[in-house]
C-alpha cells in the first residue's frame, strides 16, 4: 500500500470514518487515474491563520502531493448562519462585506502551505448552490435529519438541558455544511476532532442520495503555547503562520516539553523515531530542531538557521536551565501591556518583593527582545510565547530563576 500512500495520510489522523474505505478509493483512484476530490471547507470568521489551522491544510497538501484534486469550499453562505460548533452561545453574524475580505487573506496565507495550482487546488464558494434553494428545498434538506439526532452532538445537548437558547439555523448548519459534500461529489472530507459531527452529517447526506459517502477523516486539534487549550486567537496561545521567523522560532522554543511530540507528529515532516530520539536525548535539542522544521515550512532553512543564531546568541548563550512559564493573569494588563518590573516579579513566582523586582531591572539583569531594559516602569506589550531574561548572575551563578521565561496570558 505504500505506493498509495496510505501510511503518509493515515499518519497523525484522530479517527477514519472508515480506513478500509480510504484504501479501497486510492487502490480505485490508481487504477481509473481519476484523483480523488478532497474537501476542506472553512468559513471565513477570521482574516488569519495559525498552525493550529494548518495540522489539516498539511493533510489536504499530503493528498495534493500524491496526485489527488483539493477542493477548497469558501462557507460564504455558511458563515452568515455561524457555526455552531463548541459555543456555548449563538454566533454573531458577519456582514457579506466582512466574509469577503477575511476568505481573500485566509486563501493567502493557506497558499504558503497548499499547492496552489489550478490543476491541483479547486476553489469554491458554497453561496454557488446555497442561495439558489427555495424553501421546499430547505424544508426538503431539514426533513433528511430529526431533532434528536441534532441533540445528540455534546454542544447543542449541553445548551439544551441549561435552557441556553439555540437558534433553529443553528440546527440547519451541519445539513448545510453536510450538503456541500453532496454538491462537489466530495470522496473524502477533512476536519478537526470539533467537526466530527458535521462531517458524518455530510456522509450521510451521501448515502441518502445514492452517492459514495465520503471517507471523513478527523485531524487533531493541535494544543497551544500553554499546553492546555487548543491553539487559538482568543486564547492568546498561537503562532500565527504569517509570524517572523524569529518568533516561529523563540515561541516554539517556549512550549512545554509535553507538547513536542504531538508538534512533531501535526507540524513535521520528521520521522516519528527521530523525533522521539531527539525529545530522549534532551528537550531543549529537540525544541531547536521543532522550531527549524516549522518554520522551514513557511522560511527558508537559512532564514531559520539567523532566526535560531539570533535566540540563541540572546537568550541561550548563558543558559543552564529550561523556559519556565510566567503566567500573567488578566488583572495585571493595562490595555494589553504591562511594567517590565511586574513581569520580573512574576517570573520569580512573587518569591522576590516589588523593590526587589525594580532594582533587578535597574541593575540590567531585564531584556525583552533582546534588548536590555532599566527603566523599571517601561511598559511592553506581553503575548502568549514572548521570552524574555528575568535573572541575575553572580560569578558565573544564577541567583534567582527563571533565566529565561516565556509569557503565559491567564484570564
Amino acid at each position: 500500500m505504500s505506493d498509495l500512500g496510505i501510511e503518509e495520510l493515515l499518519y497523525g489522523c484522530e479517527h477514519v470514518y472508515t480506513d478500509v474505505e480510504l484504501v479501497q478509493k486510492l487502490e480505485k483512484s490508481a487504477k481509473t487515474g481519476r484523483p480523488l476530490r478532497v474537501k476542506l471547507g472553512m468559513d471565513p470568521t477570521a482574516p488569519d491563520i495559525h498552525l493550529g489551522h494548518s495540522v489539516v491544510l498539511r493533510k489536504l497538501r499530503q493528498f495534493q502531493d500524491l496526485g489527488h484534486q483539493a477542493v477548497m469550499i469558501i462557507g460564504d453562505f455558511t458563515a452568515r448562519i455561524g457555526d455552531p460548533t463548541g459555543r456555548s452561545k449563538t454566533r454573531p453574524v458577519l456582514t457579506v462585506d466582512e466574509i469577503n475580505a477575511n476568505a481573500q487573506t485566509y486563501l493567502q496565507q493557506a497558499g504558503r502551505i497548499l499547492d496552489m495550482s489550478p490543476e491541483k487546488l479547486e476553489v469554491r464558494h458554497n453561496s454557488e448552490w446555497l442561495e439558489q434553494m427555495n424553501f421546499t428545498d430547505v424544508l426538503r434538506l431539514a426533513g433528511r435529519m430529526t431533532v434528536g439526532q441534532m441533540l445528540k452532538r455534546e454542544d447543542f445537548r449541553k445548551r439544551y438541558e441549561s435552557e441556553v437558547p439555540i437558534s433553529v439555523h443553528e440546527l440547519l448548519y451541519p445539513l448545510v455544511q453536510g450538503w456541500d459534500s453532496v454538491n462537489i461529489r466530495a470522496d473524502v472530507e477533512l476536519g478537526g476532532t470539533d467537526q466530527t459531527y458535521n462531517n458524518l452529517v455530510g456522509r450521510e447526506l451521501q448515502s441518502d442520495v445514492q452517492q459514495e459517502p465520503q471517507i471523513v477523516m478527523i485531524m487533531p486539534l493541535l494544543r497551544g503555547l500553554d499546553g492546555q487549550r487548543k491553539m487559538s486567537k482568543s486564547y492568546g496561545n498561537y503562532i500565527a503562520v504569517t509570524d517572523s521567523p524569529r518568533d516561529f522560532f523563540g515561541k516554539t522554543m517556549s512550549i512545554p516539553d509535553d507538547l513536542l511530540e504531538e508538534w512533531f507528529t501535526l507540524l513535521t515532516e520528521v520521522p516519528e523515531a527521530e523525533g522521539r530520539a531527539a525529545i530522549k536525548e534532551h528537550p531543549m535539542k529537540a525544541k531547536d530542531l521543532l522550531a527549524r522544521k516549522i518554520g522551514e515550512r513557511f522560511y527558508t532553512t537559512a532564514e531559520m538557521e539567523t532566526a535560531a543564531k539570533w535566540w540563541h546568541e540572546h537568550f541561550g548563550a548563558r543558559r543552564t536551565g529550561e523556559v519556565v512559564n510566567v503566567p500573567v493573569p488578566a488583572a495585571e494588563i493595562d490595555d494589553g501591556c504591562v511594567p517590565v518590573w511586574k513581569l520580573a516579579w512574576l517570573a520569580h513566582d512573587r518569591e522576590i518583593s516589588k523593590s526587589e523586582a525594580r532594582r533587578m531591572v535597574q541593575g540590567g539583569a531585564f531584556a525583552w527582545g533582546g534588548e536590555k531594559i532599566t527603566d523599571p516602569n517601561q511598559t511592553v506589550r506581553v503575548e502568549a510565547g514572548q521570552q524574555f531574561r528575568a535573572g541575575r548572575f553572580r560569578k558565573g551563578e544564577r541567583v534567582k530563576q527563571p533565566l529565561i521565561a516565556a509569557v503565559v496570558l491567564e484570564g
